[in-house]
């Protein structure tokens, strides 16, 4: 036996609601500004990870030795 026409519009309208909010779900996610945020969050924590920092001092230390050492030649 098949199901009634008020339960079919039910599950219809259920799936149309849950489509609409996981489109606008979606819409937030990909919003641009949402994307740089999420990205530059991702780019701050790995430049504050101890061995990141390190390794921009080495090349800062030794990027400002070469320009010394251009200008006092």
């Amino acid at each position: 036996m098949g199901r009634d026409t008020e339960a079919i519009e039910r599950d219809i309208e259920n799936a149309r609601n849950q489509l609409a909010s996981t489109l606008d779900e979606l819409s937030v996610r990909a919003s641009p500004k949402n994307v740089m945020a999420q990205t530059k969050q991702t780019v701050m924590e790995k430049v504050n990870q101890p061995n990141v920092k390190y390794a921009f001092a080495a090349v800062g230390v030794v990027l400002g030795a070469l320009v010394l050492r251009k200008l006092l030649r």
